[in-house]
């Protein structure tokens, strides 16, 4: 099939989509909440990508109080911080392979 043909299909598809006689796909999804990690659980993520608390501040984004204050229980992470830290527990090199901390 050509392009022209492509997009002559994709325009007649809008086209009857406007009008009523097609109806659009979708496709549902669920999310599931943030994980949450003790103190022991975040201190054992960061030694496990071998970085000091204040490069693992700087690759989470929040300041090396925060890291200390969650590794000591005093504070938790929250949203995107948890994610954050979930893929790094699965993938412990994932600071470094994402290339967000580098060697210089």
């Amino acid at each position: 099939m050509s392009v022209f043909e492509e997009i002559k299909i994709g325009l007649q598809q809008a086209i009857d989509y406007e009008n009523g006689v097609l109806q659009a796909k979708s496709t549902k999804l669920s999310v599931l909440p943030p994980d949450t990690f003790t103190a022991q659980e975040i201190k054992a993520i960061r030694t496990g990508t071998g970085l000091t608390q204040a490069t693992f501040a700087k690759f989470m984004g929040v300041s090396v109080k925060t890291v200390e204050a969650w590794e000591s229980g005093r504070n938790h992470p929250e949203g995107a911080a948890c994610r954050l830290l979930a893929i790094t527990k699965t993938y412990p090199s994932f600071p470094r392979t994402s290339g967000i901390v580098t060697r210089i």
